[in-house]
């Protein structure tokens, strides 16, 4: 980034606080949607019942989670005759991490650098 490319610090930090108000990072800061996705790490693909049969939570709270996750396209949800199997979508979930990393690491120098 040249000088007269670079943002200033405000629209740096507008820009590297957009990235944290993600749907991707909305779907993790839940405790039970990480207890979901620790299932799914474990078991790999399941159905909602296998899901439920770890966590302590109701069925339906359970398929409102899974629907957080799908919409943030950490899981993938997969029809199979009546049962629907959910599964983590690792690789795309890593892309995405890496592609805010990578823009952060952009943005920090002009919005929050190293204290000296």
């Amino acid at each position: 980034m040249t000088d007269a490319e670079a943002p200033t610090r405000q629209h740096a930090a507008d820009r590297a606080l957009a990235m944290l108000d993600t749907a991707l990072f909305r779907a993790l800061c839940e405790p039970a949607r990480i207890a979901i996705v620790a299932v799914l790490i474990r078991k790999g693909p399941s159905d909602i019942g296998a899901v439920a049969d770890e966590l302590p939570q109701d069925r339906s709270v359970i398929s409102r989670h899974l629907r957080i996750l799908a919409d943030a396209g950490v899981v993938v949800a997969r029809r199979n005759g009546r049962h629907v199997f959910y599964e983590l979508d690792g690789p795309q979930t890593c892309d995405r991490l890496e592609g805010m990393v990578e823009e952060l690491r952009r943005l920090v120098p002009y919005c929050c650098p190293a204290p000296e």
